[in-house]
């Protein structure tokens, strides 16, 4: 499940390595190319709830396997692909398939594993998310500089392969929903504590998007001398402890890991706008950025499913749909801010924004994250 996490979240963020050699491939502009990552998440917000809600009895190990063989054809047409315009469709229907996959995967592994260890292997099961942004992504970039952007994309087709190849043989069965508890789409939503998490979700991962999508600018406009690549490998590495952290508590300290990663998330903006030309200071405020955010989707996620019971496969698919609305919106909001007033105003945002989520948690103490 984490493998299929890895390839889930390598095919969305790979175009953003390389840009570059798919502007010249296509011969249209960087911000035109950036659009294949964009009609990714488009086609995730379209078909997360109606996929989910379409195939809430289905077994879990079939819709897995299909989930992951579109990963591979999307993937592998998307290598061959001779527009743009063809690319951008591919991409889309990649989309829809991640909607599909991650809407199903949180309530998969809570079902397979003691009720007592559900948190435990929710976090196992998310740990692709961060490999991916640390490891996967900046292979990905390399090896398309190094023998062609199509080659990144067939890579990832092979690696799925192999993936479904391991689901078919080690990855237990579950059986959907029973038709006698399934809720309408609208009664999932009024649920006691949904509504919170969803706001939880979207404020936070908006303060995430924002510096992580406009990371470059806001380090260009310091004297850090920081690049990039390193900023992002860190924060990448910072979210593999920040999700063994979560892995070893979430199944009896939910509530203070949440209010605890917000926190940081306004500490390390705090640091970002009090000190942005001390290069420590920065490598610090961005190690507790990926420490705050490697647990997230897992803590946010175990908090959905304590709170959904039953509906857990639709309300996950909530939660997929407010998180690219979150990158959706990292992407507008943050061109705003860089072009209008300066990538400065990035750390502010991002304090304010995870001021929200933080009030949020603690306020969702009765249904949303309620004390052990």
């Amino acid at each position: 499940m984490a493998l299929s996490g890895f390839i889930i979240i390598m095919t969305e963020t790979l175009p953003a390595g390389l840009l570059p050699q798919l502007a010249d491939a296509f011969d249209v502009s960087d911000g035109t190319a950036g659009q294949l990552i964009t009609v990714y998440a488009l086609g995730t917000v379209v078909a997360a709830i109606p996929t989910i809600a379409l195939t809430r009895g289905a077994s879990r190990k079939p819709l897995l396997v299909i989930g992951l063989l579109g990963f591979l054809v999307a993937n592998t047409l998307t290598a061959i692909a001779p527009t743009l315009a063809i690319a951008l469709v591919v991409r889309f229907i990649a989309g829809a398939f991640s909607g599909l996959i991650w809407g199903m995967l949180a309530g998969y592994a809570r079902r397979i594993a003691a009720p007592e260890r559900a948190g435990q292997a929710l976090a196992i099961a998310m740990a692709g998310t961060p490999i991916a942004l640390s490891i996967g992504t900046p292979l990905g970039a390399w090896l398309g500089a190094t023998v062609g952007w199509r080659w990144s994309f067939a890579a990832v087709s092979a690696i799925t392969v192999v993936v479904v190849l391991l689901v078919l043989s080690h990855v237990p069965n579950a059986p959907g929903q029973r038709s006698s508890s399934r809720l309408p789409l609208g009664r999932v939503l009024v649920i006691p504590g949904i509504a919170v998490i969803l706001t939880v979700v979207f404020t936070w991962m908006l303060a995430h998007n924002l510096l992580y999508s406009y990371i470059a600018p806001y380090l260009a406009g310091t004297s850090t001398g920081i690049r990039p690549d390193v900023a992002l490998f860190a924060f990448g590495l910072a979210a593999l402890v920040g999700i063994w952290i979560t892995g070893a508590l979430i199944d009896r300290s939910l509530r203070h890991l949440a209010l605890i990663s917000t926190a940081m998330f306004i500490v390390a903006g705090a640091l970002l706008l009090a000190v942005p030309t001390s290069a420590p200071a920065t490598i610090a405020a961005i190690a507790l950025w990926g420490i705050a955010f490697g647990g997230s989707a897992t803590q946010l996620q175990t908090a959905m499913g304590n709170a959904a019971g039953e509906s857990v496969d639709v309300a996950n698919a909530m939660l997929t749909t407010a998180f690219n609305l979150a990158i959706f919106g990292g992407g507008a909001a943050g061109a705003i801010l860089v072009d209008g007033i300066g990538p400065a105003a990035i750390p502010i945002a991002m304090i304010a924004l995870s001021a929200i989520a933080l009030l949020t948690v603690a306020l969702g103490r009765r249904t949303a994250f309620p004390p052990r």
